[in-house]
């Protein structure tokens, strides 16, 4: 029996170049987000967040997804698609629209206005993925962050428009229908992992997350509450594992277990005395380290890592807004180190950041590994939300306009 239909799930799978992840969410009766399944396998077939091979790619999904059925005991038929990649595009754009006898702005003025402002010329490679509302202005007033009810002529909205390759939107969608799932929403990336690991006082005082993966890092900026920037650098965490690999000659799995259990980012912080024992290629005896030597190699393309995000915020104009600093969160982010070396180059506050704000088994998700998988279940909560609302209010409006039409044809 399909237990999903029983139960208000969501779905979210994180399709990364280093792991799959695939979890599953309950919404309760009191609107809050209960984690009941996650599946975790690591990825074949993806470099940079594009996919090189549709069948290594869609077998990994399949193993994560039927993981996470089997823990959450039910039948998983959507989901909500994380995507990233260097294709991923930004732009601000605003709309206007002109509010009827001076009325009172309704959802459809909202609307309108938000469809105006994501009405830009786009290429027909292009698939717009989020067109998010920043802030309104009515009349003489700016700064609006819900113009609902408020009386006007004039409303002005701005909106961040979030934009990626239509052919690799179309790739990992395959993948994903190769298993027999619909997609649901297809996500980008950083904005899912806002959704997990920032508060609202962050988002209102200023805030940079650096989502750092395997293949990418994902940058998404907060200025007053409102989404402003957001990028992808095409290098991340494997750039780390590959110079491990060449330095020390040492095979790729070898030194991604190297690289997790004995480097630090910051090599102060390696003892001299400590050593580690490297395996060699070619059947050649494994050869003994110091852990010292180990992090002097992975110290300098974390601060190259750090410094490419530093150049990006600087590029997007709001370096001097995010007073609450860096949030860096996916699975780079937990290296020994890597905060002290981040606080170094940024010059501001810099925090580790893990999913908030859920309930059911935390323990398997309480890691910024999962910041993502756990950030579309949030995301796809919030819209769930949103479209049972708009459900609810339009139903009651049809019942409205009913009884008034009945009594305008009665009198």
């Amino acid at each position: 029996m399909t237990k999903s239909a029983e139960r208000n799930l969501v779905i979210g799978l994180d399709v990364g170049t280093s792991k799959v992840v695939a979890t599953v969410g309950e919404i309760t009766a009191d609107n809050q987000l209960s984690i009941v399944g996650v599946g975790n396998q690591v990825a074949h077939g993806m470099d940079k967040g594009g996919v090189n091979d549709l069948n290594l790619v869609s077998d990994s999904i399949k193993r994560a997804v039927d993981e996470a059925e089997l823990m959450a005991d039910c039948r998983i038929s959507s989901v909500y698609l994380g995507i990233s990649g260097k294709h991923i595009q930004c732009q601000n754009e605003s709309g206007v629209v002109a509010i009827n006898n001076n009325a009172e702005i309704t959802d459809d003025d909202i609307a309108n206005v938000i469809h105006i402002a994501r009405s830009v010329p786009m290429s027909a490679e292009r698939k717009m993925l989020h067109s998010l509302p920043q802030e309104y202005s009515v009349d003489m007033q700016e700064g609006i962050k819900n113009p609902l009810g408020m009386s006007g002529v004039r409303m002005e909205a701005k909106a961040h428009i979030i934009t990626c390759s239509n052919d690799m939107a179309k790739n990992i969608e395959k993948c994903v229908e190769r298993c027999g799932l619909q997609v649901d929403q297809l996500t980008f990336t950083a904005l899912a992992s806002c959704y997990s690991v920032l508060t609202e006082d962050e988002k209102e005082l200023g805030v940079a997350v650096v989502d750092i993966g395997g293949g990418t890092m994902d940058i998404a900026i907060y200025v007053n509450g409102a989404l402003r920037h957001t990028a992808v650098i095409p290098v991340a965490g494997n750039q780390v594992t590959g110079d491990i690999a060449k330095i020390f000659r040492t095979p790729i799995s070898h030194a991604e277990s190297l690289k997790v259990q004995y480097a630090y980012a910051s090599s102060q912080m390696a003892s001299n005395e400590e050593t580690i024992e490297v395996p060699s290629v070619g059947g050649r005896p494994a050869r003994i380290m110091s852990r010292h030597t180990l992090s002097e190699v992975v110290e300098p393309r974390f601060r190259e890592l750090f410094e490419l995000v530093l150049e990006e915020v600087r590029r997007s104009g709001f370096e001097d807004q995010i007073a609450a600093g860096i949030v860096l969160t996916g699975g780079s982010a937990k290296m020994k180190g890597a905060l002290e070396v981040a606080e170094d180059i940024f010059q501001m506050p810099v925090r580790v950041g893990k999913p908030v704000g859920i309930t059911g088994l935390t323990d398997y998700v309480d890691d910024p590994a999962y910041a993502t998988a756990v950030g579309l279940l949030q995301y796809g909560r919030t819209l769930q939300v949103k479209n049972a609302h708009r459900t609810k209010a339009d139903a009651e409006d049809g019942w409205w306009n009913r009884v008034t039409k009945w009594f305008q044809g009665e009198f």
